[in-house]
C-alpha cells in the first residue's frame, strides 16, 4: 500500500489565538499525524472519534459519489484547529453547527473552527462531499478505491478511507459506524456490521443502512457496491449472517459458497481456541478485482481467485482469525503487525490440524524447509519488519513459526491461555508486540526473550524448526513431506501477499 505524504498543519490564525488569551493553557493545532513510528503522518492528533454517521449516494455511471459524513468525537487538547484525512472534494465543513474554514491539501483536510476548541468539549462534525474516487490519487499517484465494471470497492490496508469518508484515519482510533449508502434500484451496497435494512426511493435508487456497534479501526470499514447474490442466514450462537457474492464470479462461484458458507463453523472453532468471538454479526463477500482478502470487521472480503482450485477454507480460517488478532485487539503501531499476521496465519496451521490435513507441527517443519538459508525470507523481522515490508511473506510464515515456538516452549495448556487472556484483556483496544510478551510471561511464568529474540528480531534462520522432533531432526531430507493442507494455505499466502 502507498505511503501518504500530508501537509503540515498550517499555524493558528489570530482570532483563534483571541479565544485562549489569558488562560492558563496554550493552544495549539493538533498533530497532523498519529505518531506511527513507520507512517508518521497516518491518523492525526487532539481529538478522539467516537462515532461516524457516513450517508452517501453513488451512481456508478460515471463513479460519482456525494454525501455527509457526521463525526462526534472529543477534544483531547486546547485547539486552535485539527485535521482530518481525506482525498475528495469538500464542499463545506460545519463544527458544532458553525461553519468552519478548511484547507484540503493531499489528503489532510485541515479545519479551524470558529473561536477554537476547548480540551474535554465534544465535538459534532459535519463534511459535505462529492467527487468521483477513482480519479483521485495521493500524493504518491495512488488510489485504494477500485472502479468495477457494476460499482465500485473500497477495501485497504493500512488505508482506505480517505476515499470515501474523512476520518482519523489510525487503529489506535476506533468509533462505532452507520453506513448509508444509496445507489441505483437493482444494485446492491454492502458495508459492516448488521444490515438493518433498505428504504426504496422515489429517484430510482435504494439505501442500504449497516450499523457496526463495536469499535472499529477505519481502514476495517468497508463499502462494495455491485450486483450481488446475497445470502442470509443465523449463525448457531444466535448471530445474523450475510454472505454475498458476486454476480461475476462465473465458475468460481460454487467453490466460493462452499468456503464461505463454513464462515459459522469455522468461527466456532476459532472461538473454542481464542475466547468468545467480538463482534455482533458474521460474513464474507467474494468478488472480482479485489487480488487479495481483507478482514473487514465482522465481514470479510475475498478476491475470487483464492477460490480458483476449488474450496479453500483455509483463507477463511485466517480472516475469520483477524477478528480476534488485527480487529477487536489492532496493531498500536503498524510496525506490530506480527500480532496481526502471525497469529491468523497460524489460524491455517489449528484449522489443518482439525481437519486432518496435517498438524502445525507438520505445517512448521514444511514451513521452515521451504526456505533455504540464503534466502532473503529470513532478514525481513516480524517483530518490526520496516514500513517497506509490513505484508511481506515472512510476517506471515515466519510469523506463524514463531507462534508455533511459543507453543512448543510453553505447552497446549498455557498456549491457549495465553491466547485466550490476550483477546480478553486487550479487547476493542490497540496493543504491542512487547506487551504481548510480557503477558506470554507472565501467564506461562517463563522467560521468554530468547525465543521472541530468535524468532522476531534476529535475521537469518534458526538453528532449528521449532519442535521438530530428534528422529525427523537426524534425517537427511532436505523438505519434509508436504502436508495435505500446504498447497491451499500457499496460495492463501501468495494472494494475501499481493496487496503488499
Amino acid at each position: 500500500m502507498s505511503i501518504r505524504s500530508k501537509a503540515t498543519a498550517a499555524v493558528a490564525s489570530a482570532a483563534a489565538m483571541t479565544l485562549f488569551a489569558g488562560t492558563a493553557l496554550a493552544a495549539s493545532p493538533g498533530a497532523p499525524g498519529a505518531g506511527d513510528p513507520y507512517f508518521p503522518t497516518y491518523g492525526n492528533g487532539g481529538y478522539d472519534v467516537s462515532h461516524y454517521d457516513i450517508r452517501l449516494n453513488y451512481n456508478p455511471n460515471g463513479d460519482q459519489l456525494s454525501g455527509t459524513t457526521t463525526i462526534l468525537a472529543k477534544a483531547t487538547q486546547d485547539l486552535t484547529q485539527f485535521n482530518l484525512d481525506f482525498l475528495l472534494r469538500v464542499k463545506s465543513v460545519r463544527v458544532n453547527n458553525v461553519p468552519s474554514s478548511f484547507v484540503s491539501d493531499n489528503g489532510e483536510l485541515t479545519l479551524t473552527p470558529r473561536g477554537g476548541v476547548r480540551k474535554g468539549q465534544d465535538l459534532t462534525i459535519v463534511v459535505t462531499y462529492a467527487d468521483s474516487p477513482s480519479t483521485v490519487k495521493d500524493r504518491n499517484g495512488y488510489t485504494a478505491w477500485t472502479k468495477t465494471p457494476d460499482g465500485a470497492l473500497a477495501i485497504g490496508e493500512p488505508e482506505i478511507s480517505a476515499w470515501w469518508y474523512p476520518s482519523n484515519d489510525h487503529p489506535t482510533d476506533k468509533a462505532t459506524f452507520d453506513v448509508n449508502v444509496a445507489v441505483p434500484n437493482g444494485v446492491e451496497a454492502i458495508s459492516n456490521g448488521t444490515f438493518v435494512g433498505q428504504t426504496r426511493q422515489i429517484n430510482g435508487y435504494t439505501r442500504w443502512n449497516w450499523r457496526s456497534t463495536k469499535p472499529q479501526a477505519t481502514y476495517l470499514t468497508f463499502l462494495t457496491i455491485g450486483q450481488f447474490e446475497i445470502r442470509q442466514s443465523t449463525a448457531p450462537n444466535g448471530q445474523p449472517v450475510l454472505n454475498a457474492y458476486s454476480e461475476r464470479l462465473g465458475e468460481h462461484t460454487d467453490a466460493a459458497k462452499s468456503s464461505i458458507e463454513r464462515t459459522p463453523e469455522v468461527t466456532e472453532f476459532l472461538a473454542d481456541n481464542f475466547g468468545p468471538y467480538p463482534f455482533e454479526a458474521q460474513g464474507g463477500v467474494v468478488t472480482p478485482d479485489l487480488g487479495y482478502a481483507l478482514e473487514n470487521q465482522t465481514r470479510s472480503t475475498y478476491d475470487d481467485a483464492f477460490f480458483r482450485r476449488g474450496a479453500n477454507t483455509y483463507v477463511v480460517a485466517h480472516e475469520i482469525a483477524h477478528q480476534w488478532f488485527g480487529d477487536s485487539v489492532s496493531v498500536h503501531h503498524w510496525r506490530d503487525i506480527w500480532l496481526n499476521e502471525g497469529f491468523a496465519s497460524y489460524a491455517e496451521f489449528l484449522w489443518s490440524e482439525h481437519v486432518g490435513e496435517g498438524t502445525a507441527q507438520e505445517n512448521a517443519d514444511f514451513t521452515y524447509d521451504s526456505y533455504p538459508a540464503d534466502s532473503e525470507f529470513w532478514n525481513v523481522l516480524p517483530g518490526d519488519p520496516g514500513a517497506s515490508n509490513v505484508f511481506d511473506g515472512a510476517v506471515y510464515d515466519r510469523g506463524a513459526l514463531a507462534v508455533h515456538a511459543l507453543r512448543v516452549a510453553v505447552g497446549d495448556e498455557k498456549f491457549f491461555e495465553i491466547l485466550k487472556t490476550w483477546v480478553a484483556e486487550k479487547k476493542y483496544s490497540d496493543a504491542t508486540v512487547e506487551e504481548f510478551i510480557a503477558l506470554a510471561e507472565r501467564v506461562s511464568g517463563q522467560q521468554l526473550d530468547q525465543l521472541f529474540q530468535t524468532w522476531l528480531f534476529t535475521k537469518g534462520k534458526p538453528a532449528e524448526a521449532p519442535g521438530r522432533s530428534a528422529d525427523v531432526a537426524s534425517k537427511s531430507l532436505s523438505v519434509t513431506a508436504e502436508p495435505k493442507s500446504r498447497a491451499k494455505i500457499q496460495l492463501t499466502h501468495e494472494l494475501l501477499d499481493a496487496h503488499k
